[in-house]
């Protein structure tokens, strides 16, 4: 923070964020920006949050009681820069009466369009093949190698039919793609007719898919919601892709599968202990991994600011914020 004006509010960014996403706050309050090339460490973060009036947070910040409680008195909005908010410890900040917020929405269209990606990628064989051609190892034109997957024609099973779940349906049906889904709670039939989505029990969803898609919250039921049990239920042939959470997937479960050629292949953009990745997952066979790119446009990350600082003015300005997951019975003035 350089030559802060001692009448504006603090507010600490926990890692640097792009500069054209910071727009809606510059010069209505001092910033505070953590690292570029790394998460804040804890000790940054209990410092970060001594020093600041609102906190805007990564989805990587464990923002538990702890922290919380270190912090003082100070901080009355913690505003996560991301649609999920299961790092933060909501209970604890709504007892401390702090705000804690998300980005809703901002993050659809990105995810959704890595999923048709890794998607297509993975189905296509197609980081194999582009290392074939940039290890001389390129014959010619085959008619027996990188069979992939037509998805014309092939069924894709969403787990998890939010506003994400229903972007990546909107895609793959203009694929030709076949449409089951599994959610938490069932579509209003009107909706079902329109997106072409039949509902299916989780088990008939994973016995049937040639693609399982992720896009389920991270919460205690749906945590290794697939694991070895689910796995052996899907089609050797079948690919799974997961741009949601990575805890959702029993890691070592899956590249057992893969390992074993019993699963045709898997896309991850999370992993279950970001930003470590279980070995064997990484010697596994037909895997495809990527670094939490979901959200990893320009555009959106400019989106994202947008809604994390809009939740920002409004509670230093004594309002209620406009994407609360929290509501303090005696919020921080």
């Amino acid at each position: 923070m350089t030559n802060p004006n001692s009448s504006l509010p603090t507010v600490f960014i926990t890692r640097a964020i792009p500069p054209e996403a910071l727009a809606p706050i510059e010069g209505k309050a001092n910033l505070l920006i953590g690292p570029t090339d790394r998460p804040s460490t804890r000790d940054e973060l209990i410092e970060g949050f001594r020093q600041a009036d609102a906190v805007v947070s990564m989805l990587n910040d464990p923002i538990d009681a702890a922290l919380l409680e270190a912090a003082g008195l100070r901080v009355k909005l913690v505003a996560n820069y991301a649609v999920g908010f299961n790092n933060i410890d909501l209970d604890a900040a709504a007892r401390l009466g702090i705000w804690a917020t998300n980005t809703p929405e901002a993050t659809t269209d990105s995810t959704a369009d890595l999923a048709m990606a890794l998607m297509l990628a993975l189905g296509r064989d197609l980081v194999p093949a582009e290392q074939e051609v940039r290890n001389a190892q390129f014959n010619g034109w085959s008619p027996t190698t990188h069979l992939g997957l037509l998805l014309k024609g092939a069924r894709l099973g969403i787990v998890g039919m939010g506003r994400i779940g229903q972007a990546v349906c909107r895609r793959a049906s203009a694929f030709g793609m076949r449409i089951a889904y599994h959610s938490r709670t069932k579509l209003p039939e009107a909706l079902e007719q329109d997106l072409c989505a039949e509902p299916m029990s989780l088990d008939d969803l994973l016995a049937q898919s040639d693609v399982i898609s992720l896009h389920t919250p991270l919460t205690p039921q749906t945590r290794h919601l697939i694991d070895a049990t689910a796995l052996a239920r899907m089609k050797p042939t079948a690919l799974l892709i997961n741009t949601a959470r990575g805890p959702i997937v029993d890691e070592a479960a899956l590249a057992q599968a893969l390992i074993d050629g019993k699963l045709g292949g898997a896309a991850l953009d999370v992993y279950e202990r970001e930003p470590m990745v279980h070995p064997l997952l990484l010697q596994a066979p037909r895997t495809l991994l990527v670094p939490h790119l979901g959200t990893s446009t320009l555009q959106t990350r400019v989106i994202m600011g947008e809604k994390a600082f809009a939740n920002v003015l409004a509670v230093l300005d004594g309002k209620v914020p406009p994407f609360p997951v929290n509501h303090p019975a005696n919020p921080r003035t």
